[in-house]
Parts: C-alpha cells; structure tokens; sequence
C-alpha cells in the first residue's frame, strides 16, 4: 500500500470511530475524506476481497442484506454496506467500517451499489458476480428512462466480462442485450398454470419487445412490467429460468411464505416484490452450494433492515418504516398493506432532497384511491413536501378531516405516538427515513447499535 493510500485509510478510519461513536453516524463521510486524499483507495482497501454486486431500482438493500446472511452460514467473512448508502463514498465508508481480513482469508464483499455507480466500483474492483434486481422508472433527473439506466449498469459489467451475472428473467430489460458473462436466471414459475396470453397495464414502463419494438405478452405476471413474457411478432421470450419460485403460500405486510424449488421458505417481511428479493439470494447461494435448508435458516433470522419494514415500538406503538421512492416500489408497498385484515393508521414523509429524487410527480402514479381507508383510521402526512403529498391523499378521495398534516418532524412524530390504534404503517423517502430515523435515535427508541 502507497504512503497515500495509508494516510487516506488511516484519516478514513479515525474520521468513522469518531463519527460513529459520538455522533452515530458516518455511513459516507469516511470514505468521502478517504477517497479526496487518495482516489485509488478502494482499490488498494478491496484488492483482497471477492465482490458481488447487487444492483438495480428496488430491492437492492434486503437483497444485499440477505445474500450476506447466506454466505456467512459457510463462515465466510462478509463485508457489506448495510445503510444503504450505496455511491463511491458509502462503499468506501464500508471498508474502512471493517477489519483488516487475515492472511489466507477469502473474504466476500457484498456491496448495494447505485445503479450510476456500478462503473466507478467496477474500475476500482474486480467483482466476482454481479446480481440485478429490476429497473423502473425512478429518480428521473438522475437516471432517465429505464433504457438509460440499465446503459450505466452495463458499462460496469462490461468491465468484468468473467463474472457472473445472476439476472431477473422475469424483466425483459435484461434479455435485450447479448453479454459474454456467464447467465444465471431466476424468476417465478408459470409451471401447470393456464397459458394465458394478456398484456400488462397501460401505463407500465418496459413492455416494448427489445428485438422488434412490438408490445409484449404475458403468460403470467407478478407485477409492474414482471413476469413469463413473450413477443408474438418475432418469438423473442423469457430465458429458461436456473432458480424459481415455485409457490406463493401467503403474502402479508410483515411476513411472506413461498417455495423456492419445491422448498418451504419464510422471510419476516411482505410483499411479493420482496419474495424477489429472497429468491435472488437463493440463487446466489445454490450456485454457491449452500444447501437450500441453510439458506431458509438464514432468511429465519430476525435481524432488521435498515428502514425495510423495519418495526419499531413507539410509545407503546407496533411502528414499521418502509421506504418508497418510485411509483412501482410505492404501488407493491400500498398492495401490500391492504393484506393487512386489521384497522391501522398510515404516516407519510415525503422529501424531495438530490437522495430522494427532486421531482415528487412520481407519487401521483401511486394507487392510493386503491387503499382501504374505511380501515385507516388516520392519515398523517409530514416531510419537507409534506402539502405534496397531503394534496395526493386528499385527490384520492381521503376526507381532510382525517389527515393530520405534521410538517415539523418532532410533531409528525408525537401525531404518531398520539394514534388510536396499536400499528401504524410509516411510508418516507429515503433523505426522510433518515432525518426519523437520528431523531427517534435521540429519543432513545432506536438504539445506536441499530445505526449500522
């Protein structure tokens, strides 16, 4: 290592003992320090790693977080970056968060990387794998259109033609350029169903047929663009799929059965969208040869993550945080919660900082007027934008009597505490998930040790 590169790890590491120590935090600022003084420095602190990258539009952080549980049922050292803060600097800030890997160790670095900065890691490390969620459209003034998007991830894997790409078969997106890498598929099973033939909604991104520009087919389809896809025009279809799911047993906000292979599984979060998630790490997983009953004992494992579904108790209130940030992730998260068989009350915190997406249009693509709101008591809406979305909730149908607006954070949250009922559902972008997040730290409901 370079006389820089030990004075950019060493002023990285001191900054992140001091910054989450005393003031619990340092999930970027570390490596941004690291990284002015030496910009080889993720090179030299990952050289001795083997890297899988997650990336894509959802799901990037439980299906990060999930893979790290798999692989450390084999004892492997695992790094990641748990946070989410997924840019240069936050990956940086990971390795600096941990310890030097001994000699003869083959440690793994599992790394939620930004679908703009798949390049920059990859010009900086050699990763062994690469596994994408999905795309969608999300955070336009940063990505574009989807087609953009996926151009970014691309020029990364590009960079590193030996690794293994573990791809959703079930988004076109991914089969509309050839790649030299070696293919894993997953994706869910339309085995013994009815072949249907239909066409997803009217307003869903990515269902052009890459190959002749026709609109396609479905045979099945999970949701949003997803699904056993096919072009009557020129043939063009799905991938025969490596890893699937085989069954959806049950789906409910806080928890969701399904088979994978043939085989049971349990994951103590809701959502189909997230049943994606656990699959892909499932597959990551087999292909690795860990058995299938080491990973369902993984995905037992009742570790929270950082702001996905995360429950929390607030002053005797069953209080789960979920994070939204595009029309696709917002409308699986409002299905899944009218699965909820009970009453409860919904808070909304919408930001609009350079994190969340500074254009908050996106939310009018949700399906709220789809909510059962003869079951939620009260809606309280908060957040910097918070007469945006207080104005949505209202178009939707919700009568003004019932919203409570709470633009200051410390009253959002007392409306919270002050609910009738036992659950509340917390929806908020990300820059907002994190402003709650170091509040309710300092009101000690959240203990620092739960900031990663």
């Amino acid at each position: 290592m370079s006389l820089q590169s030990k004075l950019a790890v060493t002023a990285g590491r001191l900054s992140y003992r001091i910054l989450h120590d005393i003031f619990h935090r340092g999930s970027s600022l570390p490596g941004k320090i690291a990284y002015r003084l030496d910009p080889q420095v993720l090179s030299e602190l990952g050289k001795n790693y083997r890297v899988i990258i997650v990336t894509g539009t959802n799901g990037k952080t439980l299906t990060t977080a999930l893979i790290s549980k798999v692989l450390a049922t084999q004892k492997i050292p695992v790094l990641t970056n748990p946070t989410g803060s997924n840019m240069v600097q936050g990956i940086v800030s990971a390795f600096l968060a941990s310890p030097q890997p001994k000699a003869k160790q083959k440690p793994v670095a599992v790394l939620e990387v930004d679908e703009a900065n798949v390049k920059p890691i990859c010009e900086a490390l050699k990763p062994q794998a690469f596994v994408l969620t999905n795309i969608f459209r999300d955070q336009m003034d940063r990505y574009g259109e989807i087609y953009t998007t996926y151009e970014k991830i691309l020029a990364g894997i590009k960079l590193a033609p030996q690794a293994e790409v573990y791809l959703n078969a079930d988004a076109a997106i991914f089969n509309s350029q050839p790649l030299p890498n070696p293919k894993i598929y997953y994706g869910f099973s339309d085995a013994g169903q009815t072949q249907k033939d239909f066409r997803a909604k009217y307003n869903v991104d990515g269902i052009l047929c890459p190959k002749c520009h026709h609109i396609l087919h479905y045979h099945m389809l999970t949701y949003a663009n997803l699904g056993s896809y096919f072009c009557p025009h020129c043939g063009f279809k799905r991938p025969e799929l490596d890893y699937q799911v085989t069954k959806v047993q049950q789906v409910l906000p806080n928890q969701s059965t399904f088979d994978l292979d043939g085989a049971s599984f349990h994951i103590n979060i809701g959502g189909t969208y997230n049943i994606y998630n656990a699959l892909a790490a499932y597959a990551v997983g087999r292909h690795w040869g860990i058995a299938a009953k080491q990973i369902a004992a993984a995905f037992q494992q009742n570790e929270q993550v950082f702001g996905r579904q995360e429950v929390l108790n607030l002053a005797g209130k069953q209080v789960t945080i979920i994070l939204v940030k595009n029309p696709v992730g917002l409308n699986e998260v409002l299905a899944t919660l009218k699965s909820d068989p009970g009453s409860y009350s919904l808070a909304f915190a919408l930001n609009a900082n350079y994190a969340d997406g500074i254009d908050t249009s996106w939310i009018w693509d949700g399906d709220f007027e789809e909510l059962p709101f003869d079951k939620i008591t009260k809606v309280i809406t908060g957040g910097e934008r918070e007469h945006d979305i207080n104005f949505r909730f209202q178009v939707a149908g919700v009568n003004p009597q019932k919203i409570i607006s709470q633009p200051k954070l410390s009253d959002f949250i007392t409306a919270i505490k002050q609910q009738p009922n036992d659950k509340v559902y917390l929806l908020a972008t990300y820059t907002a998930m994190l402003q709650l997040r170091k509040k309710l730290i300092s009101l000690n409901y959240i203990q620092t040790k739960d900031l990663k």
